[in-house]
């Protein structure tokens, strides 16, 4: 969390509480260590895991697998990965710098510092690309989807950020999002979309991730300077969720009829080009002007020439068409908090084939809502969870002990500040491994088990496209 971040929420309830990518599942990190959740309905939550350790700063687990990436305060610079099913810690990379956010995928484990970032191959760890000589990311603000876009700040005076490939290794787009600084951003779960904030906080800007077109701006209030705390995409990706430092949550719906234009007007900026090519004027992009003075050139700046075909757009389509694509003032359902200040995780989920909203807050309690899509409007609390204590059972797993065990040990990957593989020593071997027996294949093959797992898909919310099923991957 950033500076201002820290200023603005204030109050700490010593928990740090994160979802994984398809909100089935959330960890709860604390000085104690971390535990893992299972959400499958209202009325319960199982504890599947809870460690013994130090105290935690990161714990992200990879969807429904046995992976998890952690990460302790005693040694902020190492990312362990742990199968947390053995009760094992596979492997270990240090880096140059403290580990500020660390983000996953099926393919690709991402490490950001404070000004690098590293992107790993999740199958094998093994590096495939550092960028490196960034602004200064305080907060390791970053994103990645499902399909590896990386989407990053590039910039400390203005909201500019870039989306990189990290399956490719390419830069895509560079966009000029907010005038403020980023303070927020996410992918769509099916990473078609991208959604920003700004330390200003006053306005949602959601831009198309094929052509960096502005496809909606939400106005989340009037107040300066508010702090967003979370900001997501529903799995349906038809609403964002946002939580800010004031007592109102934010739920905003996006019109699938406008992502369908912002993805047409690139070929439609193409086509006007030729009459607007002397006209490459500068767009407004003032979080404090409603909408903007030019929201199409706004949207694009930067990013594979979108600038000079954006203003194209602009002067293609009618004035009022832009506006009512691009202008949103009001949020199609809120949450009242009955304590703000605090920082709220917001996801929208199904649970029991029912939409539901749930906030983790630091203070350790999962709040549930409810939510009428035909109708939006105010939701109402149906269920809290007391997180902050072990549960009375844990379903699937329990290892408690373990941490003790002389004979649970792991391979310790040490990177170089380069970040390139040194020659790495054995602390011991994994479970029942004779240590003679032990090889790099073993501890990929412990690395690719803990990422592969059955699929349980209980709401029709993907296809083969979104979220396609589990592949070796050979890297070159």
């Amino acid at each position: 969390m950033s500076d201002i971040s820290q200023k603005c929420f204030g109050k700490n309830g010593g928990f740090s509480i994160s979802f994984n990518q398809d909100y089935t599942s959330l960890s709860v990190v604390s000085r104690t260590g971390y535990r893992l959740f299972s959400l499958t309905s209202v009325d319960r939550v199982d504890e599947i895991f809870c460690s013994h350790d130090e105290d935690t700063k990161i714990a992200e687990r990879l969807f429904s697998s046995s992976l998890v990436a952690v990460v302790t305060a005693s040694e902020p610079n190492k990312l362990k990965v742990c199968h947390f099913k053995k009760g094992a810690e596979i492997c270990n990379y240090g880096y140059p710098s403290e580990i500020l956010s660390v983000k996953l995928n099926r393919s690709r484990l991402v490490v950001c510092l404070v000004d690098s970032i590293y992107i790993h191959n999740i199958r094998d760890m093994r590096l495939l690309h550092s960028i490196k000589n960034m602004a200064p990311n305080p907060s390791g603000l970053c994103t990645l989807s499902l399909l590896s876009h990386l989407a990053y700040p590039v910039a400390t005076d203005c909201g500019e950020l870039q989306i990189f490939d990290a399956a490719n290794q390419l830069r895509r787009l560079k966009l000029k999002a907010h005038d403020s600084p980023l303070s927020a951003l996410n992918f769509s779960y099916n990473g078609l979309l991208l959604a920003t904030a700004s330390e200003k906080g006053t306005v949602i800007r959601v831009f198309c991730v094929k052509n960096g077109q502005r496809v909606h701006e939400f106005r989340r209030g009037v107040k300066r300077h508010v702090s967003i705390g979370s900001l997501y995409f529903s799995t349906c990706a038809s609403f964002v969720v946002a939580s800010s430092n004031t007592e109102t949550v934010h739920i905003f719906r996006i019109d699938p009829k406008a992502i369908e234009q912002a993805e047409r007007r690139q070929s439609v900026a193409i086509d006007a080009a030729a009459a607007a090519a002397t006209s490459t004027g500068s767009s407004s992009d003032d979080d404090e002007t409603q909408g903007g003075s030019d929201p199409a050139g706004a949207a694009a700046a930067g990013g594979w020439g979108m600038g000079f075909l954006a203003k194209a757009v602009t002067s293609y389509l009618p004035t009022n068409v832009v506006t009512d694509v691009f202008t949103q003032d009001r949020a199609y359902a809120t949450i009242q908090l009955a304590e703000p200040g605090l920082r709220y995780e917001c996801v929208m989920a199904k649970l029991e084939k029912e939409t539901r909203l749930l906030l983790a807050c630091e203070d350790g309690f999962l709040y549930i809502y409810s939510f009428e899509d035909s109708k939006g409007g105010e939701c109402k609390l149906i269920r809290a969870h007391d997180l902050r204590t072990p549960l009375h059972g844990i379903t699937e797993v329990d290892i408690v002990g373990n941490e003790n065990d002389e004979n649970t040990n792991s391979l310790n990957v040490n990177m170089t500040k380069s970040m390139l593989p040194a020659p790495g020593t054995y602390a011991g071997v994994l479970k029942g491994r004779p240590a003679d027996r032990m090889s790099d294949s073993d501890w990929c093959h412990d690395l690719r088990e803990a990422v592969e797992y059955p699929v349980k898909v209980t709401v029709p919310i993907y296809d083969e496209m979104q979220f396609p099923p589990v592949t070796p991957i050979t890297v070159e």
